[in-house]
């Protein structure tokens, strides 16, 4: 089994893809400077433990690394997800 990322801009949105078919995504909106990650979803049939995680921990890693935009959350699993993981709040701050 083999786990990617993208960022699939065209449709605003990082993918899961497992074996190169999505099985989840973060959807995200762009607003003047700012990231605003609206929704996440991971298909349960094919989900696993910790697969959410690695989905919006890249997506941030990507925003970190390439862009300077801000981060808002307004999905309750992004949302708590960086509440958890103090090290990226930056992002909410930039």
């Amino acid at each position: 089994m083999t786990l990617t990322v993208e960022n699939q801009a065209d449709q605003s949105r990082y993918a899961l893809l497992k074996d190169g078919e999505v099985i989840g995504v973060a959807e995200y909106e762009l607003r003047d400077g700012t990231i605003v990650f609206v929704h996440t979803v991971v298909d349960p049939e094919k989900r696993e433990r910790g697969m959410a995680s690695q989905l919006v921990q890249t997506a941030l890693d990507d925003v970190r690394d390439r862009t300077d935009l801000r981060v808002v959350a307004t999905c309750p699993y992004v949302r708590r997800w960086l509440a958890d993981h103090p090290e990226y709040r930056e992002l909410q701050r930039r």
